[in-house]
């Protein structure tokens, strides 16, 4: 139990960072520097505000100062992360339990800004596929799985992208959808590629019969984050993955 509750620990951490990162970072505000404000009264937030979830419930999800709400995504964000790396490490308490965590937690972040923005910045897809052909080396699955997996998965969106524009005339992904499937295949391997495809279809498709539900208007031409579907539907793969990797051992 150690090594989830430090994994816990250390998600709560990163997820106020990664609350922060997703909100700053789409409005050009420093991320680096500059000392957390309250976004209606610029009120600097001491301390005790910026405790990840114990400050939102302590502050009845207020501001100290003008009594403002303060926005649900921010615990929200905090305790997923938490989740990723309790998860992570309970699992698995060792280096491959690390490395998940890593991942769950920089999918997390692309996951908020395809969310809130459509954007998957190169910053984030192009480290996190250099990261997973770099474990390759360490870890499984093997580098080459992992090489031919970050090729697939680039050229399978690319290629989708490409006939859906030359046969309609019009943009359907965005440049950073097959980045980030390309990062996933590099994590994962290419053998479970087409099932974060099908798992991530499975998903779009309940959140398209969620707004037919709720009043919200769907057409052909509605926007689906694809990139935010990738990223729920690769972590969990992932954990999976390593579990099937380490029953050899058990035995």
């Amino acid at each position: 139990m150690i090594p989830a509750a430090l994994g816990l620990l250390a998600g709560l951490i990163l997820g106020s960072f990664i609350a922060a990162l997703t909100a700053r970072w789409p409005q050009r505000q420093s991320i680096a520097t500059g000392r957390s404000r309250c976004p209606h009264c610029s009120t600097t937030l001491a301390a005790r505000d910026l405790v990840p979830i114990v400050s939102y419930i302590a502050l009845k999800g207020r501001c100290r100062r003008c009594a403002a709400p303060i926005a649900m995504r921010y615990p929200l964000i905090e305790a997923l992360a938490g989740g990723i790396g309790a998860v992570a490490l309970w699992m698995h308490p060792d280096a491959a339990g690390l490395a998940s965590a890593a991942f769950g937690w920089g999918l997390l972040a692309l996951l908020v800004l395809d969310l809130e923005h459509f954007w998957l910045p190169d910053a984030l897809t192009l480290p996190l596929l250099a990261a997973g052909l770099a474990l390759g080396a360490v870890l499984p699955p093997a580098l080459t799985d992992r090489g031919i997996g970050a090729a697939a998965g680039f050229a399978t969106l690319w290629g989708i992208a490409a006939l859906y524009q030359r046969a309609t005339g019009r943009t359907g992904l965005g440049g950073g959808d097959p980045k980030l499937f390309a990062a996933i295949g590099a994590w994962l391997g290419w053998a479970l590629l087409p099932f974060v495809l099908l798992l991530a279809a499975t998903l779009g498709l309940a959140l398209v019969g969620y707004d037919r539900l709720m009043g919200v208007p769907v057409t052909r031409h509605s926007r689906v984050p694809l990139g935010a579907l990738l990223a729920a539907a690769a972590w969990p793969l992932s954990l999976l993955n390593l579990s099937v990797a380490a029953l050899p051992a058990i035995g």
